[in-house]
């Protein structure tokens, strides 16, 4: 699955995961809406939840995820600009140094490999996660819902499965 990532530049470049995937090659970064391509958006303020039949249509754009890389500030607004389906990751909690334990406050890779996994591809997330010193933490931490996530036919049970964890 191809990675994109609309990237704003306004985070600290030492920090930033969308910059060290780009110097391995494992994403793509974009600093314009209109050259990053169409595919799976994620963002955190979609209606509908990312969920394993995103993966099995075979729509122009479902073989990419497309991240935007920006400070929280502006992401609502920056995400709009974005083409294809918007869908945001359920409930999972941050393993990186600036956000651990945070839910919902996942930077980049975190983010990807939410979505990997969601959509199959655990293999292609720990990939990623590997050139991150806390990147294992973040499987390990999220290892059941990733897992209960994976088995979902749709966003329904997405929504029931992590409404689960934020009740209790």
């Amino acid at each position: 699955m191809e990675l994109h990532v609309r990237y704003e530049g306004d985070d600290d470049p030492d920090k930033c995961s969308a910059r060290k995937l780009d110097r391995f090659d494992l994403a793509t970064l974009h600093r314009s809406a209109r050259s990053t391509p169409s595919g799976i958006v994620l963002d955190p303020y979609a209606d509908r939840a990312l969920s394993p039949a995103e993966g099995a249509t075979h729509s122009v754009g479902s073989e990419r995820l497309v991240a935007l890389d920006c400070s929280w500030e502006t992401a609502e607004s920056e995400a709009f600009k974005l083409d294809g389906p918007h869908r945001s990751l359920p409930f999972l909690v941050a393993a990186n140094p600036v956000n651990y334990g945070t839910p919902f406050q996942l930077n980049t890779v975190e983010a990807f490999s939410g979505a990997l996994c969601i959509l199959g591809h655990r293999e292609h997330a720990e990939e990623i996660l590997g050139k991150f010193r806390w990147g294992h933490t973040f499987l390990e931490l999220n290892d059941e819902p990733l897992r209960r996530y994976a088995d979902c036919a749709d966003s329904s049970e997405i929504i029931e499965i992590q409404s689960e964890y934020l009740d209790a």
